[in-house]
């Protein structure tokens, strides 16, 4: 595959495909080839189907060929985390106690994104369990972050693997999962594009569990564009998984393209500004007075809460309900568990069934509360992580850099990360446009139109030219 089409987003390769100019086989065996050649020192894949994903791209080709194309993303590959099961593959949660640990049932979204065509090339690195924002993982490797060929920087966690994978052009877009930030923090700190999406707005049936209250699946792709697409194809009601029965299916692409006129966007408190690195700031600010240039009215918003009340919250039901689905493997020391990881999941185990409900009762008191002071406006904009990535000597396993994402997953909301700039030493950042829950549709128009007044997510990584 030539660079240009290895740099293509999932909607030209479609085109492309259709237009049959290129067919399904080049396009896997290049994203192989490309694997095959720099995945040694990414490492953000887990395990490669090679084989399988070949005689996928023929039989797909055939079908197109023969016009019998299922959809807009027929003959497309994608990585799934490896959180996400498919019968008969190894599924390790990114533990190395599950190494061998073989699946039973397909999730729900893989079943989707099967019936759509796309082809499954692999599963991506996670934090173990996927609790943890930065990346690491001490026992199957950390991916390496591919803005920095020299110095191993943070790739972001959980949905480390999946993001460093879509940035190095290993695949053009993959799936993640998010808990307190573990799509849009890899998105930020990769240069992609990733959403957080409203819980039960994506099957959660088949994806293995950290806190069932707050998981989400998100796609992570190049622009928003491909984004939306994929959140099409993903969604929608299953009877394994109530919660996806509450949401009605919300096309995104007929607003897609109706730009920001005359929308309300919110500026955080600036209050929230304490701590966050300059070039974050900077480029923040700078987000929003184009987005002003666009037609959105900026307007300032007072919070009945900080950031890191509701996030403090969220760590709360994290840690209770984690405990309960995994005590048996953190509380056996015998087992090799994460040393950073291990607390994190045993913290669960102080809280106890009383606190754990008022968490739960709280949360709904607090989302009513958001929403009233929040009524007024489209959305609330927000930088995604306080620096960009640093060094991976530089981590302090005690601290989490989920502070302006955990919030949003805490009071049910979705949040869209974009790349918005980069720092001194060309490192992306990220703006995130938060909305309601259930309206993906207008943080994608926001995206969308952002995307197209300004070219940062078009941005190659060092490691994948």
């Amino acid at each position: 595959m030539s660079t240009d089409l290895a740099d293509l987003p999932i909607h030209a390769l479609a085109a492309n495909i259709k237009a049959q100019r290129v067919s399904p086989v080049e396009i896997v065996a290049a994203c192989l080839e490309r694997i095959a050649r720099l995945d040694g020192k990414l490492h953000a894949f887990v395990e490669v189907y090679d084989k399988e994903a070949r005689l996928a791209a023929e039989a797909a080709d055939k079908a197109i060929r023969s016009g019998h194309a299922v959809g807009p993303l027929h003959g497309i590959p994608i990585a799934l985390k490896d959180l996400v099961e498919l019968e008969g593959r190894i599924a390790t949660g990114g533990s190395a106690v599950w190494r061998s640990r073989r699946s039973t049932i397909t999730a729900t979204l893989a079943q989707k994104l099967i019936s759509a065509g796309m082809i499954i090339l692999g599963k991506t690195h996670t934090v173990e369990f996927a609790f943890g924002g930065w990346g690491t993982n001490q026992h199957l490797g950390a991916p390496w972050n591919p803005w920095d060929g020299t110095i191993h920087r943070t790739p972001g966690g959980s949905s480390s693997g999946s993001a460093v994978a879509v940035a190095a052009r290993l695949v053009p877009c993959a799936v993640g999962t998010d808990t307190g930030g573990s799509v849009r923090v890899p998105a930020s700190w990769c240069g992609i594009t990733g959403l957080k999406t409203t819980i039960g707005r994506i099957s959660a049936y088949g994806v293995l569990p950290l806190t069932p209250t707050l998981d989400t699946p998100g796609p992570l792709a190049r622009d928003v564009e491909d984004t939306a697409l994929l959140l099409d194809v993903m969604q929608g009601a299953d009877p394994r998984d109530p919660r996806t029965l509450a949401l009605r299916d919300s096309d995104p692409m007929p607003a897609l393209r109706r730009g920001v006129k005359g929308l309300r966007l919110a500026r955080m408190p600036a209050s929230e500004r304490t701590g966050v690195a300059e070039e974050v700031l900077t480029a923040y600010d700078r987000s929003l007075d184009q987005l002003a240039g666009l037609g959105a009215d900026i307007v300032e918003l007072t919070l009945p809460r900080s950031f890191h009340d509701y996030g403090s919250a969220s760590g709360r039901i994290m840690a209770a309900e984690a405990y309960a689905l995994l005590s048996p493997i953190v509380d056996d020391d015998a087992l090799p568990v994460d040393a950073a990881v291990r607390p994190r999941i045993r913290a669960g185990a102080s809280i106890s069934s009383r606190e754990y409900l008022e968490a739960l009762a709280e949360r709904e008191r607090l989302k009513r509360e958001f929403a009233a002071a929040t009524e007024h406006v489209d959305a609330l904009l927000a930088p995604v992580t306080v620096t960009s990535a640093i060094p991976l000597a530089d981590v302090d396993q005690k601290t989490t850099p989920a502070f302006f994402t955990r919030w949003v997953n805490f009071l049910d909301l979705c949040g869209l990360a974009v790349p918005n700039g980069a720092d001194v030493s060309g490192l992306p950042l990220a703006l995130q446009i938060v909305c309601r829950g259930g309206d993906e549709g207008t943080a994608l128009r926001i995206g969308w139109a952002w995307q197209a007044a300004t070219d940062w997510h078009t941005r190659i990584p060092p490691m994948a030219r």
